[in-house]
């Protein structure tokens, strides 16, 4: 057997070797599971709009059940891996995500909104996965070019995340014309194709598992220690920059989600649904497309920075969205801006975690950190709608951007401290 099958120490020109394959398999997994969530989480909204009414508050839930199910299976999925490595984790959320496409799809076309919810609960495994996947690029990386790994798989995302919303005319076109559907329903059947395609990938491809040649699992026959969500926060808040990475990975998710999730929503009620997949598409461009330059900005001038720019970043776009009313011109500015503050929080945050915390305790932290980021971009999101039928669009807005000005001025303090002691450190 070899090294890398075996979780011994590789050689340098061996790991490096194992990374460019890991990281040319994860970005083509990316690629289809990013259409996929982009393509059908689009028209969430919509669905529950259709079964419940044109001016339901309930139309966040689409969005917020997603996340949910990102959620939840982060934990479970990371507890996996630690067990069995990246590929078989990776591949169960996968084909969860591909059952929870065709359930969501039975629920729209029959119109049964908790068949529709089921749905997109099971539908958040392929979102838990996407995220999970840029863990696995940093498991063979050297300690200086995590960020730029990390990267590297989030930038994949752009090709699947753009052309999933264009994508949508075309597949309720195909689902009506060609089957009788409704209208939309076929975009959730098309989204299943592609996250079938990530598995098939990630099943075939992923091979030498990382994570099993890092030696990242837990060996054969050890004791299993049992699921403490509560004890791996805690180990979280003994470690400062640990806890500002995940409140940097929480605020990021939030103020996006909170925004994104009514976009189409407003757009919609101003007469604007036509255009609502183009300011949907202009906004993934921004949360993937800029990764490379994040990666290696984060990599050269340090996490705490990276952070920083997310967080300012942040406030201005969602102070452009409150201050847009009805001009639906200005959310496509708002919403791009959205999608890098959102990049370069994901990115500097996810790094810093990384870099922050014990390797033993790594894949824990991680599972634990996107479940918190995950649940509260759900509950963001489910509360998105009450908020913007109660009080309006632009009031949605300002409060995220009062959450991103917390961040802001956490980052801003971190970085005076920091600047008190030593350069901000890129540790193993």
């Amino acid at each position: 057997m070899t090294a890398a099958s075996t979780g011994t120490v590789l050689d340098p020109i061996e790991r490096a070797a194992l990374q460019r394959r890991t990281l040319r398999v994860l970005a083509s997994g990316q690629v289809v599971g990013a259409a996929a969530l982009a393509s059908a989480v689009t028209v969430g909204a919509f669905v529950i709009q259709g079964i419940l009414g044109q001016n339901t508050p309930w139309a966040g839930a689409a969005t917020a059940t997603v996340t949910m199910g990102t959620a939840f299976m982060a934990q479970v999925l990371s507890r996996l891996m630690q067990r069995r490595g990246r590929r078989v984790g990776l591949q169960l959320g996968y084909g969860m995500a591909v059952v929870g496409g065709l359930t969501a799809a039975l629920g729209a076309q029959t119109e049964l909104l908790p068949v529709f919810l089921l749905g997109l609960f099971l539908y958040g495994n392929g979102q838990a996965s996407n995220l999970l996947a840029r863990y696995a690029a940093t498991d063979l990386a050297e300690p200086d070019e995590r960020s730029r790994a990390m990267s590297r798989i989030v930038f994949a995302s752009t090709f699947g995340a753009v052309l999933g919303p264009l994508l949508i005319g075309p597949t309720e076109r195909a689902g009506q014309d060609w089957f009788g559907l409704h209208k939309y329903t076929g975009p959730w059947l098309f989204s299943s194709l592609f996250f079938t395609a990530a598995m098939i990938n990630t099943a075939l491809r992923l091979r030498p598992d990382p994570l099993i040649a890092a030696g990242g699992v837990t060996p054969a026959g050890a004791v299993r220690t049992p699921l403490r969500i509560g004890a791996t926060i805690q180990s979280i808040s003994r470690h400062p920059q640990a806890r500002l990475a995940v409140f940097a990975m929480v605020i990021s998710q939030v103020t996006m989600v909170a925004v994104m999730a009514m976009t189409p929503v407003h757009l919609k009620l101003h007469g604007h649904e036509g255009v609502s997949q183009y300011v949907v598409s202009l906004h993934i461009a921004g949360m993937y497309a800029f990764s490379p330059l994040v990666g290696r900005y984060s990599d050269r001038r340090g996490r705490l920075a990276t952070i920083y720019v997310g967080a300012g970043l942040l406030v201005v776009a969602t102070l452009m969205a409150a201050l847009s009313g009805d001009v639906e011109q200005l959310l496509f500015p708002s919403l791009w801006i959205l999608g890098i503050g959102w990049n370069f929080g994901l990115i500097g945050g996810s790094s810093l975690l990384i870099d922050s915390i014990p390797v033993t305790e790594r894949i824990a932290t991680q599972g634990v950190a996107d479940l918190l980021m995950s649940f509260c971009g759900g509950m963001a999101g489910f509360a998105s709608g009450f908020i913007r039928r109660a009080f309006g669009f632009h009031i949605l807005a300002t409060l995220a951007t009062i959450a991103a000005g917390a961040l802001l001025a956490a980052a801003y303090s971190a970085r005076l401290s920091q600047a008190r002691r030593a350069p901000d450190p890129v540790s193993a």
